[in-house]
């Protein structure tokens, strides 16, 4: 329902006139997604400053029947924090104190609105680490990496956000405060009520506050870029990699030929690291807590053994921290770099990681056959077959004709997921852009499962209506 000016008065006096923001430019901000695939409306952003004024502003729209948007950083690339004129936006940025860190349970207690490179530095002021890490951590909200469950590049040693929490707070949807906030490794006392929530995009409730898992911060790291003539040699890298390591391969990500050449065009910095052209590169770090452990030296056997078994056909190892950041910089660039290429197709999808090689190369091919000129550029997450699907516009094309070309470009890229057991969506979400697609392949018990906790956890279908599922 649209807002009357009741409604605006009582939100103004719950979180002050400052906090809330009604002019078009100044929403803009709010309402800018970040693929530029949506652009919101909203009736009102509103940026309450704590969980107690929070809770108000729920109950007060909950009453009048107005939902809400929740509202991160703003990084998502599904559409998930996108409103529409009568909804509100609800964004949690006021909230972002590190409420306790214990070093010793190994466990930070953060609200919603902490920027994940400061839980990030919070951590390692203390000697430990927080292990999530992706490309938006310097502006994106530890609230929205849990709502959509983030990956990232250290899910193959770590997890997903959803393995990175012991405990939430929540807003439920008509209003009460959900305390959760426990620090336990083990709690079988019914239902794991935060599991919930992680994932689920704001649509039962708002997530405020997280007790999040530390571990110790890593005291020896190695780098290398390995270039590679196959698919299955990288993989096989991978599986030498494990065995070899102890298990302490930290990332592991892909990157084709294609995208190196992207970001050397179009990356300040950016040069090959090698003096022959490879099909395929692998960026690999290890990384251990142990002083005796010896990492360098894992990292040279396993090099040499895959050099003598003709796994790999060349190695850049970072010798210095400039050296290391120059190699992560082609790796974390690849995406900016294809924003200069023109439209970009983008697929976040999942396989087991014995299927990537088959995946990407029947993927290739059936994009060659059915969208000649389009240029595929597979990369990402190898080590936990989470692959961004990118394809990226034939040069000169125009691009908005080649962009009304997703939906059937993605039919032919899931499908091809799908046959594999895969999933549609790896680390990004639903949002928007998905809802439709989980619809087509999710199994009708699974999405009548998912509805029927959406009308029990949120009857009035207030929070974040319309995502994940309609």
């Amino acid at each position: 329902m649209p807002l009357d000016q009741s409604l605006r008065d009582r939100l103004i006096e719950i979180v002050g006139a400052a906090a809330c923001i009604s002019d078009e430019s100044a929403m803009a901000p709010y309402l800018h997604e970040e693929r530029g695939l949506y652009r919101g409306k909203a009736a009102l952003v509103v940026r309450p400053g704590t969980t107690a004024e929070l809770a108000q502003v729920v109950a007060t729209c909950a009453a009048a029947k107005v939902a809400i948007v929740p509202q991160g950083g703003n990084t998502g690339l599904c559409g998930g924090a996108v409103a529409d004129e009568n909804e509100i936006i609800v964004s949690l940025g006021r909230m972002n104190k590190v409420r306790a860190i214990d070093p010793m349970n190994f466990t930070i207690t953060v609200e919603a609105g902490c920027i994940l490179a400061d839980v990030q530095r919070a951590a390692s002021e203390q000697n430990c680490l927080f292990p999530l890490s992706l490309g938006a951590e310097g502006s994106c909200q530890i609230g929205g990496n849990l709502a959509t469950n983030a990956g990232g590049i250290n899910v193959l040693r770590y997890g997903n956000a959803r393995d990175l929490v012991l405990g939430l707070e929540v807003v439920l949807p008509d209003g009460r405060i959900w305390n959760g906030l426990r620090s336990l490794g083990k709690d079988n006392t019914g239902y794991a009520l935060r599991q919930l929530y992680v994932g689920a995009e704001g649509t039962f409730g708002i997530i405020t506050a997280a007790v999040l898992k530390l571990f110790p911060r890593p005291t020896e790291t190695a780098t290398a870029m390995c270039a590679v003539a196959t698919l299955e040699n990288a993989t096989t890298l991978l599986n030498r990699a494990r065995a070899l390591s102890g298990d302490a391969v930290t990332t592991f990500e892909l990157i084709p030929r294609i995208g190196l050449e992207m970001c050397m065009r179009h990356i300040a910095g950016v040069t090959d690291p090698f003096q022959a052209p490879h099909p395929w590169y692998v960026l690999i770090e290890f990384s251990t807590s142990r002083p005796d452990a010896s990492v360098r030296l894992s990292f040279e056997t396993l090099l040499e053994t895959a050099f003598g078994e003709e796994i790999i056909t060349d190695a850049v190892i970072a010798e210095s921290l400039e050296q290391r950041n120059n190699l992560w910089r082609i790796r974390e660039s690849m995406p900016e770099a294809q924003k200069h290429e023109g439209g970009s197709i983008k697929h976040d999808v999942a396989v087991p990681v014995s299927l990537v090689p088959q995946f990407i190369t029947q993927g290739m091919q059936a994009i060659a056959k059915h969208f000649p000129g389009a240029r595929p550029v597979p990369f990402g997450h190898l080590g936990d077959g989470n692959i961004h699907f990118n394809i990226s516009q034939p040069p000169g094309a125009d691009k908005a004709a080649y962009l009304s070309q997703w939906a059937d470009m993605n039919r032919l890229v899931h499908d091809l997921v799908m046959s594999m057991n895969g999933s549609i969506s790896a680390e990004h979400g639903i949002g928007l852009l998905k809802v439709d697609e989980m619809k087509h392949y999710k199994d009708p018990v699974e999405l009548d499962l998912m509805r029927r906790l959406k009308r029990a956890l949120d009857p009035e279908n207030l929070m974040n209506p319309g995502k994940v599922v309609d």
